[in-house]
């Protein structure tokens, strides 16, 4: 089931689930117990809200061991930016956009996104070159798709490599693994190599995209990871329109055409 745009805004409507979306955006990747600790209503109640956020999206669950963990999804908030308010306020939410994202550390980062589409076409657009630039600040990433390629980032303004690594489990059209080692700045160099999943899961006419960024360093530089929402935010809207986004930085290193 394709997301609607009114659950999300239902779901943030109520002070309390905002106050867990801040809960999460302090600290990812928790518990239902640590979250019940901090607020004064009964356990019920906040699995309840969870249960809410979920179903909007804004909420992703993974399993580690015996433990449900909780984690903070702004795709969807992203999606609302980019279709409607980047038309009116696109500076001043770009700037508070920057800041939070500066904020941010955490040594795994999940994003969930419906797409209308099926998983072959979802498949080719997360691995080849030329669709994958489209959506990707005009990135484009090149792989040897089997168990040990080599993947590598450029780009027509950029010097040299923007990123490097090699991939760890390939099995199209369901889940793509690649180690990655970020080059377009000093900062983000230094921090070596982590690794991205990509798992797509066909739901009816469409597909459910999940996108995992983990082995980052506690408290990595943020680059690393800020830019997956308006990634997926542009992979989403060119699949199912065929139009590319035009937000700020969406295509930082020239129109991929």
């Amino acid at each position: 089931m394709v997301r609607r745009v009114d659950e999300v805004f239902k779901a943030l409507a109520d002070p309390t689930r905002r106050s867990l979306l801040d809960e999460l955006y302090r600290e990812d990747g928790q518990t239902l117990n640590a979250l019940d600790e901090r607020f004064a209503m009964s356990r019920f109640g906040v699995m309840k809200h969870l249960k809410q956020l979920e179903q909007a999206g804004l909420v992703v669950t993974r399993r580690r061991g015996r433990e449900k963990l909780h984690f903070l999804n702004p795709v969807p908030i992203r999606l609302v930016h980019d279709r409607w308010v980047s038309k009116y306020a696109e500076p001043w939410v770009a700037g508070l956009s920057g800041l939070k994202t500066e904020l941010e550390s955490t040594m795994e980062k999940v994003f969930e996104i419906y797409i209308k589409t099926t998983p072959e076409r979802l498949w080719d657009a997360i691995t080849d070159p030329a669709i994958r630039a489209k959506y990707q600040f005009g990135m484009v990433a090149t792989t040897d798709l089997k168990v040990g390629g080599r993947f590598e980032m450029r780009a027509p303004g950029a010097p040299g490599l923007l990123g490097e690594g090699e991939n760890l489990e390939v099995d199209p059209p369901r889940k793509l693994v690649q180690t990655m080692h970020a080059l377009w700045s000093e900062d983000v160099a230094a921090e070596g190599f982590s690794r991205i999943t990509w798992e797509i899961e066909p739901v009816g006419d469409s597909c459910r995209l999940l996108v995992t960024h983990d082995e980052l360093r506690d408290g990595a530089h943020p680059e690393l990871f800020g830019g997956w929402p308006m990634i997926l935010s542009g992979l989403k809207t060119w699949l199912e329109s065929g139009e590319l986004l035009t937000t700020p930085g969406s295509l930082m290193y020239g129109d991929a055409g």
